[in-house]
């Protein structure tokens, strides 16, 4: 287990690592430029960089966790990814039934493979399912989601590349926008936000704004730690009901 930085977890988990690029929002993907740094940095669990990778010796991690936690699970990786196999996807859905303490959020951008997963097993009670939507071509993603008969669903529009139109929420409990950072960060413009906010708003929706990034509210590149987080003025990080 791991501290990080994300806003809207408080630990990750990673027993698979590396990944490959499935849409627009993977084109410069945090997670490559930290597995090659960590590599290069001599850590052993980097050794294959973004290879994908899986890591039997750490399922057994979130046995050893005192409190309890918001898990990102797979942060360094995609759980849902083609050459993971169902049988140890298996044992990690083992791991989280037996961690009740817990909630894992489970994030991926292979919405047709996480449906086909679940179609013949039970999805964990704190288990967290979601899907990045990132601009109009992937939110195909959200009815794969739906389908599925999960405590909590969520969506991460983040990094949000474009105004995603009106979105099918109907059963949807937590929505999660950013924007992109990085040198090469794309630019987020606040009347995209807005609209999701709005959506959220009106089916009672969670809405947790994270970060502008590297382009600022009013269009303008810096350190996204200058751009902040405000959104109409305030910081709005809510959380599903629970």
């Amino acid at each position: 287990m791991a501290e990080t930085k994300i806003e809207w977890t408080d630990k990750t988990w990673n027993p698979v690592t590396g990944c490959t690029k499935q849409s627009d929002g993977c084109a410069h993907c945090y997670a490559e430029v930290m597995a090659r740094r960590l590599k290069a940095m001599g850590q052993k669990k980097y050794s294959n960089g973004f290879q994908l990778t899986i890591h039997e010796d750490d399922l057994d991690e979130p046995y050893k966790w005192k409190g309890s936690h918001n898990v990102f699970v797979c942060s360094m990786a995609d759980l849902f990814h083609k050459d993971v196999p169902f049988e140890f996807i298996d044992k990690v859905m083992k791991v989280i039934k037996n961690t009740p303490q817990h909630r894992y959020q489970i994030l991926t951008k292979r919405a047709e493979r996480m449906e086909e997963y679940f179609e013949t097993r039970v999805v964990p009670t704190n288990a967290w399912l979601g899907v990045t939507i990132e601009n109009e071509k992937v939110k195909f993603r959200i009815n794969h989601l739906a389908n599925i008969d999960a405590k909590i669903h969520f969506l991460s529009c983040e990094p949000l590349l474009e105004d995603l139109g009106k979105l099918e929420l109907g059963n949807i409990q937590w929505i999660i926008v950013g924007g992109e950072s990085g040198f090469q960060a794309r630019p987020m413009k606040e009347e995209w936000v807005l609209k999701i906010k709005e959506q959220a708003h009106v089916n009672n929706i969670p809405f947790f704004f994270k970060q502008w990034g590297t382009w600022g509210q009013d269009g303008v590149k810096r350190n996204k730690k200058v751009n902040g987080k405000l959104i109409l003025g305030k910081i709005i990080q809510e959380y599903p009901n629970l």
